[in-house]
């Protein structure tokens, strides 16, 4: 079993103690290869929405990124692992902007349902095959430390991370006023459980669920939600289910329609839903840059100011 830990933090930091934390608890649970990652040491460049890997994937020449950098080499080592563990500090309420990088990286060419639609194309035509590491099932979990109380964006950051690949998320656990976490025995105490958790999920995905904090969201146990203004109305920030928040007795909860449910954006299902839903708007979009008006409006945009940049 492989067990990998990465780090968002800095070199030596909470983010890198904790992480390690959690692979001496995966290891004490029998994993029998470890591996530590700091984001900090490899040369990431942001994802600049080209959509080369989408055309790629859909034309059958297998969803390649232009971008060349370590980004290649980290996926490598993620689609290797069996299970992953990461650590990352809390900026401003929610993830580090290197941690966000990694998840805008990670789509949409990384994309459980985008592969497997991929695959179909590319057999049919006799081209590339995408990676097929890509449709591994694999177990993760997230640590994130903050120096303060504001944390409440953090879990959200690491539902959409796991979104993509369809990762089973096992555990999220947030550390607030942590800038002293390595003498703190709980919280140590805790990231080594997380470690633990973590390489006894890997051990049988099928039976692997969720055991952390039970959370508002009955589908993926979120506690962030997109209210409508008539407050009847609620949106799962990270599964996307649509439903009712309810207070009965002083405690909260979370309503929606079973049958919607196979619409969540974690579910392959609702994946392929999404998929559906990218193709008609390409095909809307690339009829529409056939056009004169389209071509003429898009023209006055350039025209009409130019970027200012560094001399």
């Amino acid at each position: 079993m492989k067990v990998l830990g990465i780090s968002a933090g800095s070199k030596n930091g909470n983010n890198d103690a904790m992480c390690k934390e959690a692979l001496m608890g995966a290891r004490e649970a029998g994993a029998d290869e470890i591996q530590f990652i700091n984001l900090n040491d490899l040369h990431l460049e942001h994802c600049t929405g080209c959509t080369a890997c989408v055309m790629s994937l859909m034309s059958g020449k297998g969803g390649a990124c232009i971008i060349k950098d370590d980004f290649e080499w980290l996926r490598d080592k993620m689609m290797d692992a069996d299970a992953i563990v990461w650590s990352v500090p809390i900026f401003e309420k929610g993830a580090s902007g290197l941690f966000r990088t990694i998840t805008d990286r990670m789509g949409p060419r990384n994309d459980k349902a985008m592969i497997i639609v991929g695959s179909k194309i590319a057999e049919e035509t006799g081209g590339k095959l995408p990676d097929q590491r890509m449709l591994k099932d694999k177990v993760v979990a997230y640590i994130g430390v903050g120096g303060s109380d504001w944390s409440t964006r953090i879990q959200c950051d690491f539902f959409n991370q796991a979104l993509t690949p369809a990762w089973k998320v096992i555990d999220t656990e947030v550390f607030s006023w942590s800038k002293c976490i390595v003498m703190d025995e709980d919280k140590v105490n805790r990231s080594h459980e997380i470690g633990v958790e973590l390489a006894e999920a890997a051990k049988d995905y099928e039976a692997a669920k969720w055991v952390g904090d039970p959370g508002i969201c009955p589908h993926c146990h979120c506690r962030n939600f997109y209210l409508s203004d008539d407050a009847t109305q609620a949106t799962c920030c990270a599964c996307g289910l649509v439903g009712e928040v309810r207070v009965d007795g002083g405690k909260v909860s979370f309503h929606f329609d079973p049958e919607t449910e196979a619409r969540a954006h974690d579910l392959l299902s609702g994946k392929f839903m999404h998929v559906d839903d990218i193709k008609e708007n390409e095909g809307k979009l690339m009829e529409l840059k056939k056009t004169d008006e389209f071509k003429r409006k898009k023209q006055a945009y350039i025209d009409f100011i130019s970027a200012t940049k560094p001399d």
